[in-house]
């Protein structure tokens, strides 16, 4: 009598073999799964950085030679930056829409915690608590420098004139995930 069907021996090898392809599966996908999650990670520390060029870029490409007034009604130049300055950069830009047209609006640039931040002021003048932007975390150092009309960078930006911004200003950044970064922004370039 003749007998269809697999023997034991052979049910234990198909099993073998189907047990190392799903723990072969397995393994792809968990490799997989965190190929993905540091390819996301990475793609925001990118993104971190585009944004921070972008609205840096925006912000200096659009400063004025604007003297500002502080809460207490004290004049402040139109661009601070450096060891004098509260805040790594202090400036007024233009091309802010309120909602009846373009004006000019009071912005600037903050280390906090190791976190880079943007802040928008409510207004050019006076007081008001800024609102802050979270631009990059993590960062360890930062250091500018400014361009003057001679072509001479410096650390520091208090020029005689309160209202003569630089022509440049060089953005070096540290952080343990991105390293450091070098970034170069033309100020006030001029409306076409």
């Amino acid at each position: 009598m003749k007998r269809e069907g697999f023997t034991l021996v052979e049910m234990l090898i198909a099993l073998s073999i189907f047990g190392m392809l799903t723990a072969a599966g397995v393994t792809l996908l968990g490799v997989s799964a965190r190929t993905q999650e540091t390819s996301d990670r990475l793609l925001a520390e990118v993104g971190e950085t585009r944004r921070l060029g972008a609205l840096l870029g925006a912000d200096l490409a659009l400063a004025v030679p604007r003297v500002h007034r502080d809460e207490l009604g004290r004049p402040l130049p139109a661009f601070a930056g450096g060891a004098r300055s509260p805040l790594l950069l202090d400036l007024v830009r233009r091309g802010w829409d309120e909602g009846e047209g373009a004006s000019l609006q009071r912005v600037g640039y903050r280390l906090r915690d190791g976190r880079l931040e943007r802040l928008s002021f409510p207004r050019v003048d006076g007081g008001g608590d800024p609102v802050a932007a979270r631009l990059i975390d993590g960062v360890s150092a930062i250091r500018l420098r400014y361009r003057d009309d001679e072509g001479e960078w410096r650390d520091d930006w208090a020029p005689t004139d309160p209202t003569r911004l630089p022509t440049a200003v060089e953005l070096v950044t540290a952080s343990e995930t991105q390293g450091t970064i070098r970034q170069l922004f033309l100020v006030g370039v001029p409306q076409r």
